[in-house]
């Protein structure tokens, strides 16, 4: 019978944590939290010092059931929850659970931390346990408690003023301020001509090419150029001149290789190199943190994934600066360790940066055993590590200047000596600005180039750029804004409650993020404020160190947030839903209002329920009057006998009841194409094509909503050789091109139609 019993939160990492143990200990997971706040008003008790109610998450029940039994029996419980402060209070909360039910007696029960799932970091760890640290613990349950009292009564106010469905959060709101506000300034934003002047000329077969920069003596801004006549001018004024070298700078450059990950640098970069969300960025580095078996064993590839910090262990900087000897030229390894800074504002435990267990675990070595998600990420931290620790790239950079007439023209290239950690790695920018990386000729001063053509380019300035994840979880960092664990999460609620879309991987408030933004922001500003949401963090951060006390800062947040939610009772819907416009209704001559309903924002007649004339934001009232409903002729509703009228919605036309909203008949304009294939569920309806609600086509049963049945691809009335389905259907990819595949899952069976695009010139060759 084991006499020890360690507690983890994965199970997978008890897996690996167990061979590492043996027989004297047993291993056992939590799943994660194992109580949370009892689920209605009052779980935290803002009279009585903030007090909390919990209970145990349902679903985990079980493993605590579990836990509980094996302690019955163990001498000595170590609780090995994650190395964070949700980690310490998970301990926290077992550690009360065991205590409550009187299980500790005569028996030992400490937290120990490890950052790296390795043989000698675990048995390290449960060398030096300790006690659980109430700092920690408290910092956590402070976050918890404000975050439901902002929640849980910030939502219902929204659900009152607004709509059903909706919330707010005391870090997701300021999130979405965020992008709403970049959004206002698009759209406020006007665009500005102006021109560039340049100058191609060459030596003997180098062309390259040089931008005016001064104009009769004076340096030239950017909307000194402002019109094509001006620039029409600048031209005339130069032409005929010679061009002639000036002045010629020669200088050495060199640039450092960036950092090793913390959390939110590794999402920015696996959303900017390899296309993944944060979520699954997220997901994929707990796999790798956990451990698998890489034909060595198993153990964990990468420390653990939710830090701030920029540090390394001395022992693994060693072990990379022997890698790099051993691998690379000698003018690759600087002479010292390269140390960085940490510019994270509100730096949390001393964690150390992401990186590999072992340098020597090479991203080659372990491939066969990883995913293709695992593989990409661990890859990209591996050559990460290494680069940090690597050389800086060097550069030889010349600018020219090149007198034509009263004008200067700059040239400038640049280029690469000595790759340094550019051999291994290159960070990722967003909208990044083109680097001149051109070669220049060997030009002297005074010699005389050929004008092969002076040219103007007209340019526009640009608005901001939307967010994409990447700069959302950077602008979130830099102001202080919730913490690196929970970047993933934000995101997450604010696409899911549809209050953000992705349009080209940036990110569009929705009418309904905007409404709620613009409530949050006149009637809540203070608790949707960038410096307050980052001071409040500060607050948590001394309360993690021991630096103050947890209640007298609930009692500060409480006392203003809970005195602007009873002024804030008596707003009308209306005074944050309506707008008003300055244009009367076409129908009956009443102002128009822009309103906010189930579909978003729309704009309507004061009149109604008199008048119901309405047309959507953006659509002129010509433009709605040439799309009012026809009636359709010959045909009347199945429902009610009223006209049946063809009229146009949110996802195009469609014929509908006259009658409505008394009667709510619709049917599509065009009939969907029946397949002709038996419905493979049901077997007495037939599979018709239709359109989701964003115009992407599927295939389901003619007698929905009876049968649900449905498939995305083309159904064939083929019964499936391996299960015998009684359809299959056709699938077309770039990797794998065109093949009849069986709808079931579980099933598998796969037929090539037609090899990918490519692959069949190959095969005739």
């Amino acid at each position: 019978m084991p006499s020890s019993l360690l507690i983890v939160e994965s199970p997978s990492k008890a897996k690996t944590l167990k061979k590492y143990l043996g027989g004297d200990f047993e291993v056992l997971a939590s799943y994660g939290h194992v109580r949370d706040l009892v689920p209605k008003n009052g779980a935290v008790d803002p009279e009585k010092d903030f007090a909390m109610k919990y209970q145990l998450i349902a679903k985990n029940s079980k493993h605590v059931d579990a836990i509980v039994s094996a302690v019955r029996d163990a001498e000595h419980i170590y609780l090995a929850t994650d190395p964070d402060r949700e980690g310490e209070a998970i301990s926290w909360h077992l550690l009360q659970i065991l205590e409550g039910k009187k299980l500790l007696k005569g028996k030992t029960a400490q937290r120990v931390v490890f950052h790296e799932i390795t043989k000698n970091a675990v048995l390290d760890a449960i060398g030096h346990p300790r006690d659980i640290s109430q700092p920690l613990v408290d910092a956590q349950q402070a976050r918890r408690a404000l975050d439901y009292l902002v929640g849980f009564n910030l939502s219902p106010l929204l659900w009152k003023k607004i709509r059903r469905g909706l919330s707010a959060g005391r870090v997701q709101s300021p999130a979405l301020r965020l992008i709403c506000e970049r959004e206002l300034e698009i759209r406020a934003f006007e665009s500005q001509e102006y021109w560039t002047v340049h100058l191609a000329s060459h030596k003997g077969r180098t062309k390259f090419s040089a931008k005016l920069t001064q104009l009769g003596g004076q340096k030239l801004e950017q909307f000194d150029i402002a019109t094509e006549a001006a620039q029409q001018d600048v031209l005339a004024r130069l032409a005929g001149h010679p061009a002639v070298v000036g002045a010629i700078e020669k200088k050495k450059k060199t640039r450092n290789p960036a950092a090793p990950f913390t959390t939110s640098t590794l999402q920015q970069e696996a959303v900017r190199k390899l296309g993944m969300t944060t979520d699954r960025t997220m997901r994929t580095a707990q796999q790798l943190y956990e451990g698998m078996d890489v034909g060595q064993g198993t153990v964990g590839l990468i420390t653990y994934m939710r830090t701030d910090s920029v540090a390394l262990a001395a022992e693994a900087v060693t072990e990379i600066r022997h890698y790099i000897e051993n691998t690379f030229d000698a003018a690759s390894l600087p002479k010292n360790p390269v140390a960085f800074k940490n510019k994270a504002k509100n730096a949390q435990e001393a964690h150390e940066a992401i990186r590999p267990t072992s340098i020597y675990r090479t991203p080659e070595s372990v491939k066969p055993f990883l995913t293709a998600d695992q593989f990409k990420l661990y890859e990209m931290i591996w050559k990460r590590t290494l680069a940090c620790q690597m050389a800086p790239a060097k550069f030889d950079t010349t600018s020219v200047d090149i007198n034509v007439g009263d004008g200067v023209f700059r040239a400038t290239g640049q280029v690469l000596v000595f790759a340094g950690f550019l051999a291994v790695y290159e960070e990722d920018v967003d909208d990044a600005e083109d680097e001149d990386n051109a070669k220049l000729p060997l030009l002297e001063e005074g010699e005389t180039l050929p004008v092969d053509a002076i040219t103007g380019e007209q340019h526009f300035t640009q608005p901001p750029p939307r967010f994409s994840e990447a700069s959302l979880v950077k602008a979130l960092e830099e102001f202080g804004i919730g913490r690196p664990s929970t970047y993933a999460s934000i995101i997450s609620t604010l696409k899911d409650r549809e209050y953000v879309v992705l349009d080209k991987k940036r990110f569009l408030p929705t009418d309904t993020g905007e409404i709620v933004n613009k409530f949050l922001t006149e009637h809540f500003g203070q608790y949707v404020d960038y410096h307050f949401t980052a001071k409040l963090e500060d607050q948590l951060d001394d309360i993690a160190s021991g630096g103050r006390p947890w209640v007298p800062v609930m009692d500060s947040f409480w006392k203003g947030f809970s005195k602007q939610l009873a002024e804030k009772e008596g707003i009308s819907r209306a005074e944050i839903t309506t707008e008003s416009l300055d244009e009367a209704c076409p129908k009956c001559s009443k102002p128009l209002q822009i309103k906010f309903g189930k579909r978003g924002r729309f704009i309507a007649c004061t009149g109604y329920p008199d008048c119901d004339y309405t047309r959507n934001i953006g659509e002129t009232a010509e433009s709605a009057a040439a799309d009012e409903p026809t009636v359709v002729e010959g045909r009347s509703c199945p429902e009610c006998g009223g006209e049946l009228h063809i009229k146009k919605g949110r996802y195009g036309k469609f014929i509908g009841c006259a009658n409505y909203p008394k009667c709510k008949h619709i049917e599509p304009l065009e009939k969907p194409r029946d397949t002709g294939v038996a419905c493979p569920e049901c077997k007495t309806g037939s599979l018709i094509e239709r359109k989701s609600r964003y115009g992407k086509l599927f295939y389901s049963c003619n007698t929905y909503p009876k049968c649900k049945y449905a498939t995305w691809n083309p159904p064939v009335a083929e019964p499936c050789p391996k299960c015998h389905w009684p359809i299959l259907t056709i699938k077309t990819t770039k990797r794998r091109g065109t093949e009849k595949v069986c709808p079931q899952k579980e099933c598998g069976y796969s037929e090539v139609i037609a090899p990918p695009e490519g692959k069949e010139e190959k095969i005739a060759e």
